[in-house]
């Protein structure tokens, strides 16, 4: 997925700001209201992460932390932790005036919690029942990077952030996999340095054997950048990725008009490529701000060209939200929904 494939991701009127506070709270989420004996206040002199040490992950077995959470209308979490998930978070770096420059620190504080508040507590916890879970602190790049004309830059920025994600996996792979079967998950950014990933350790490599399924969600994947890799055909395919990006159903972004390649994508209501209608009745469960509470019904959902159209969500208040990219809730409108299927697909990776 080059730089020149990526398109802005974000509405940049005002209302991302309201569908930030209703969907993806970044700070109100009070540490005390969920497990969370993350370290912050550590110091790196030299910029660079050492993955030996736990303060560099986010989200690790070893540790408590926000992906651990659970809500609590459905705590029936099991301890078998049969697989593992590499998780690779979007971008939190979203300083307009890039404080940092184009990377971030992979000590600062306040990103590092804004981080764990957010997609680790809202995304990578939907793998929690059955799996350990890796998700590495890396220098992402500013999320500038999506939009600049300086295409150097931004390519430097983000191979900056794949390069610390590559030596995580180096790392988990040397020290915690053992041969065990292996999820890879990620979200807009983190999306796509997950294609990378996979096409420089899985793809026509042993791994790929190891691969129950690639949660590659929030960047288009293209027909042509796998040389391997096949989308999922259903609910129960192992060794394949599923892939989504969400709107309100009857919008197309202006970017996604002038994409001139073919996308991948998957429904995640029937977990089919196919343009087959699925009725909100099919929606076990999305979670919004309050992460202890699922909606069940939330939206439909319908595969349409390039993207995914939903209805519009349903809660208490959805008369003010006006965007109609629902970018930042790819995975929270289909929490119980993925939650399930990575059951499903870890059952059927096993049986075979």
């Amino acid at each position: 997925m080059k730089i020149n494939q990526v398109k802005s991701l974000f509405n940049k009127s005002a209302n991302v700001l309201l569908y930030f506070i209703l969907f993806y709270p970044i700070a109100s989420c009070s540490p005390s209201k969920y497990l969370n004996e993350t370290n912050y206040q550590f110091k790196n002199p030299s910029g660079k992460p050492d993955y030996s040490n736990l303060n560099y992950w986010a989200s690790h077995p070893w540790k408590t932390d926000a992906a651990d959470n659970i809500p609590l209308s459905i705590q029936n979490k099991k301890e078998d932790s049969l697989v593992d998930v590499f998780f690779i978070h979007p971008t939190t770096y979203t300083d307009v005036k890039m404080s940092m420059g184009w990377n971030a620190e992979i000590d600062n504080e306040a990103l590092n919690k804004k981080t764990d508040n957010s997609t680790i507590l809202y995304q990578a916890s939907v793998f929690n029942e059955h799996c350990r879970i890796f998700a590495p602190r890396y220098r992402q790049a500013n999320l500038k990077a999506f939009y600049t004309m300086d295409k150097l830059e931004a390519e430097k920025a983000f191979d900056l952030a794949y390069e610390d994600l590559k030596a995580a996996f180096e790392y988990y792979l040397k020290y915690y996999n053992h041969g065990r079967p292996i999820i890879i998950a990620s979200h807009s950014q983190g999306t796509l340095h997950a294609g990378r990933l996979l096409k420089e350790f899985f793809e026509r490599k042993p791994l790929q054997k190891k691969l129950v399924c690639a949660y590659i969600i929030g960047l288009p994947v293209f027909q042509n950048y796998f040389m391997e890799l096949q989308p999922c055909s259903d609910s129960t395919s192992t060794g394949c990725f599923v892939s989504w990006r969400t709107f309100k159903e009857g919008y197309i972004a202006p970017f996604i008009a002038k994409e001139k390649e073919v996308a991948y994508v998957t429904n995640p209501l029937t977990w089919t490529i196919s343009e087959e209608f699925a009725p909100a009745k099919l929606n076990r469960g999305g979670i919004l701000k309050n992460f202890n509470k699922v909606v069940p019904g939330v939206v439909s959902a319908q595969v349409h060209g390039n993207i995914l159209w939903t209805s519009k969500p349903k809660f208490f208040g959805n008369i003010f939200l006006k965007t109609k990219n629902y970018h930042i809730a790819d995975y929270n409108l289909f929490y119980m929904n993925i939650k399930e299927n990575v059951t499903t697909r870890i059952t059927s990776f096993l049986k075979k």
